[in-house]
């Protein structure tokens, strides 16, 4: 199974501002061993991830990738792998086909790992963009953490819901429980 995840708030820490250096993207520690586990199970792990920060000139798609080489580092330290990582470089305004809650993103890990559809992947993410995308792109299945944005997102959701969300402490929780589901 695939399991798609948002970056800023699900696999790293995540307090509203721009992270702009590897310096300052800071892993959650039990998220990268969570990505691990999935792996190591047999599942696949992509990131999709809005990186307006490239538009707005905070950073570049340079740091961007160092940023990305040091999750891989990470997780590859672990027995784990992260097979594919997607981002967003334009600004809002731009109107692009790939910034969440758009699909570009999910459709290009569909097409990167050759698969025919997502409904055999669940959509991993801290705020409603990440989940609304997931479902529109045809995940079988939505999942809210409550790190980085997710206690707000799940607030939100109490007054518009959504549709068939979990919602999980952090990421670790939530491959806790689909990794017992899964009989691994």
């Amino acid at each position: 199974m695939l399991i798609i995840l948002d970056r800023d708030g699900v696999i790293n820490r995540y307090h509203g501002e721009y992270i702009c250096s590897v310096e300052e993207w800071l892993p959650i520690a039990s998220s990268i061993d969570a990505i691990a586990r999935l792996t190591r199970a047999g599942h696949q792990v992509a990131v999709a991830t809005n990186q307006s920060g490239i538009a707005r000139g905070f950073y570049d798609h340079l740091i961007l990738e160092a940023m990305h080489a040091q999750l891989e580092r990470l997780v590859e330290a672990l027995g784990g792998r992260v097979d594919c990582i997607v981002y967003c470089p334009h600004h809002p305004d731009e109107d692009c086909r790939c910034r969440k809650p758009r699909t570009g993103l999910l459709e290009d890990i569909r097409d990167q790992l050759g698969l025919d559809d997502l409904h055999d992947a669940i959509m991993v993410g801290d705020s409603r963009k990440d989940l609304e995308a997931g479902l529109a792109a045809g995940c079988q299945a939505a999942a809210l953490v409550r790190t980085g944005n997710g206690r707000r997102t799940e607030k939100e959701l109490q007054t518009a819901p959504l549709g068939p969300v979990t919602v999980w402490k952090n990421l670790s929780a939530f491959v806790d429980h689909f990794l017992e589901g899964a009989g691994h």
